[in-house]
């Protein structure tokens, strides 16, 4: 599988891709070709028997026929890079996830009565005590402090394979129990989406004031934070109601994720900024939310 964007398909900061430039540039300079050679060799529309309706149709044909192929080769290679990049993200969701399992450490197993036998342990029974508790129970692994910064750039899952940030707080997010349980359930959900063409990055939904997400955090439900489901794209609702609907997988992995970010922003808010609950809500995983919520009928 492909890891990443390759050479000369990375952003710019206006989201253009060097390809998407080259098309942009190919169309303008089509048109830009055309106009000139009309105004060196005008097209006879006008005729002495009339209107040539037939030329005229042949003409607009030649004008703007090069500009939708180029339009169309274009959205296809966005396309296939936005779902080059969300299965990319996934892979790397889990990848993280099994590196962190295997940094785990090993549960200690009991002494069998095979086991070689040890030097005894010195008589004092304070000591001896001690270093039967350091056996049997190994003191815990110390874990990083999760940051309101690392679970929001966690939940929004690294962006490439050059997004070191993004990967470093998904492993801190991992190793959180709390947060990793959202951050399973949200690729769950994204992976799921993803097979029906349904991406995040995709979604158009207006950004919602950070009032409405403490409201939603406090418990309230139904049309009074409405707001938070901004999404009304019939290519995202129309597939993801239909599958809910027909998929039990799907419809219990929905269901499991919306609890989990219903636990996520109780939580969350309790000692969030707005700035904090605003950028939370620009996430992939808050995305999802607002899409599967709407179509769940929280709004309602």
């Amino acid at each position: 599988m492909e890891n990443g964007p390759k050479n000369g398909m990375t952003s710019g900061s206006d989201g253009l891709t060097s390809f998407d430039r080259t098309a942009l540039g190919m169309g303008l300079g089509w048109v830009v070709l055309v106009g000139v050679f009309f105004l060196i060799l005008p097209p006879q529309i006008v005729t002495d028997a009339g209107f040539d309706s037939l030329r005229f149709v042949m003409l607009l044909f030649a004008i703007f026929l090069p500009v939708g192929m180029i339009a169309i080769v274009a959205f296809a290679a966005r396309s296939q890079r936005a779902a080059r990049d969300e299965a990319f993200r996934m892979q790397a969701a889990l990848d993280a996830l099994r590196q962190t399992r295997a940094s785990q450490p090993a549960p200690q197993r009991p002494a069998t009565s095979t086991a070689r036998r040890e030097p005894p342990l010195p008589k004092s029974a304070p000591v001896q005590a001690a270093v039967e508790t350091a056996v049997v129970s190994p003191p815990p692994v110390p874990t990083e402090q999760l940051t309101h910064a690392d679970l929001t750039r966690a939940l929004n899952f690294p962006d490439n394979e050059a997004d070191t940030e993004g990967f470093a707080a998904l492993r801190r997010a991992l190793r959180d129990p709390d947060a990793r349980q959202i951050v399973q359930s949200s690729q769950d959900v994204l992976t799921l989406l993803s097979q029906d063409g349904i991406y995040m990055d995709d979604l158009q939904a207006d950004p919602a004031p950070a009032a409405l997400w403490r409201r939603f955090a406090g418990g309230e439900r139904g049309p009074g934070i409405a707001g938070l489901g901004r999404v009304n794209d019939p290519a995202h609702l129309g597939p993801t109601a239909h599958r809910l609907k027909e998929d039990t997988i799907f419809r219990d992995s929905v269901s499991h994720f919306l609890r989990r970010f219903d636990q996520l922003m109780a939580a969350f808010a309790v000692e969030a900024s707005d700035e904090d609950l605003l950028a939370l809500g620009e996430t992939r995983t808050a995305r999802a939310f607002m899409l599967l919520a709407r179509v769940k009928g929280t709004f309602d």
